[in-house]
């Protein structure tokens, strides 16, 4: 039988490392590659405000972000019924509320005051495929730490008290987590990214780690960091889509482990 030539195999890990390192490569292309975000006439439109000049949307969005933060902060528009406020009626009227102060509001906003496409501002399906597979990995990755998570006692007690059904606290965590990553990464983000750049991605975190103060500590530390990944999702994706499903991944999934572990 004739014999292979002595020089066969390192050929062919050699072969093989050039398509292993061609594979990360693409993907790490794939990872980083810069969406282009021009900016419209109207993104650069100014006025001039006791010498200060503004870019009209972008500001308008600052400000309407600011206002329904402090809303949602200081008041509760719906009843709650139990004292911790944490009940599952509770995150339902919670949830309800931000439908309207972070999803609805910035919504009508868009339309009206900053006579835009609402799909600029992450209000569609981008990179979808890219959204999906960021998504359907972040999910698989962030699952076996969120579990860890969920057994700590300061993260049963605080989160124990919401569960529900499966099919309720999806609703719930839908209603309220996918009108926050609009506000926070849709109308904000997008529309300081087409004047400023990719630093809208982190400008857009600090109030979005301002609405969990009151939450367990480490938890409030750790939005910073879960922020910006979440902001990268939406910047790479042009959706927010793909940041809503994840987040709603986290809470239900916390909400339901603390809920099934011995008190």
């Amino acid at each position: 039988m004739e014999s292979l030539p002595a020089t066969a195999e390192p050929i062919g890990r050699a072969s093989l490392l050039g398509r292993v390192r061609s594979a990360t490569g693409a993907l790490a292309t794939t990872l980083t590659r810069a969406p282009a975000y021009p900016a419209s006439v109207g993104d650069l439109a100014t006025v001039s405000v006791l010498g200060l000049r503004l870019p009209v949307r972008a500001s308008l969005a600052i400000a309407i972000a600011t206002l329904v933060v402090l809303l949602d902060h200081g008041h509760d528009f719906l009843p709650r019924v139990t004292a911790s406020g944490r009940g599952p009626a509770d995150m339902r009227a919670l949830a309800l509320e931000r439908f309207v102060l972070f999803g609805v509001v910035p919504l009508v906003a868009i339309v009206l005051l900053l006579r835009d496409d609402p799909r600029r501002y992450g209000l569609r399906l981008g990179a979808w495929r890219l959204g999906l597979g960021l998504a359907i990995g972040a999910c698989v990755a962030m699952t076996p730490i969120v579990l860890l998570i969920a057994r700590v006692p300061e993260f049963r007690a605080f989160y124990g008290q919401s569960a529900a059904s499966l099919p309720d606290l999806l609703l719930t965590n839908a209603l309220d987590l996918v009108p926050a990553e609009f506000l926070f990464r849709g109308f904000l983000m997008f529309a300081l990214l087409r004047i400023a750049g990719p630093i809208a991605v982190l400008a857009a975190t600090f109030p979005f780690v301002m609405t969990h103060l009151g939450k367990p500590e480490a938890e409030t530390l750790s939005t910073f960091g879960g922020g910006l990944v979440f902001g990268w999702i939406d910047w790479r994706t042009g959706s927010i889509l793909w940041s809503g499903l994840f987040h709603v991944w986290i809470l239900t999934l916390v909400i339901a482990a603390a809920a099934a572990l011995p008190a």
